[in-house]
């Protein structure tokens, strides 16, 4: 079963220290890291800067959305995520599972 992820998260102090060189070497081990995961079926979906003006935004500054085929694939681009040492630089929420249609979820909050 398809599953998705969406990751909200803002720069850490650390991050904010770190000079462009740095930066750019972290995101060059980021990049290098994702073809295995690509392999796996894992898809970014949309990444970006989160819309503060917008109804309920959360305090995150940015957000990522995830696709991937199945648990043990998501399993791996979390841990991959982890291991990059992202949260080292990102305060990092993470929301994972299961993807269903409209009528599917409505059942889910109606069985609450």
């Amino acid at each position: 079963m398809t599953h998705y992820l969406a990751e909200l998260y803002s720069p850490k102090p650390a991050w904010l220290n770190l000079d462009a060189e740095a930066r750019r070497q972290f995101f060059d081990g980021i990049g290098a890291g994702m073809g295995p995961l690509m392999e796996l079926g894992i898809e970014p979906l949309a990444l970006g800067k989160v819309d503060a003006d917008m109804l309920h935004a959360p305090t995150q500054q940015f957000f990522a959305i995830w696709r991937a085929p199945d648990a043990v694939a998501m399993r791996a681009l979390v841990d991959g995520i982890a291991a990059s040492g992202w949260h080292d630089y990102f305060d990092t929420v993470n929301a994972t599972g299961v993807g269903h249609d409209l009528n599917a979820h409505l059942a889910q909050l109606a069985a609450v």
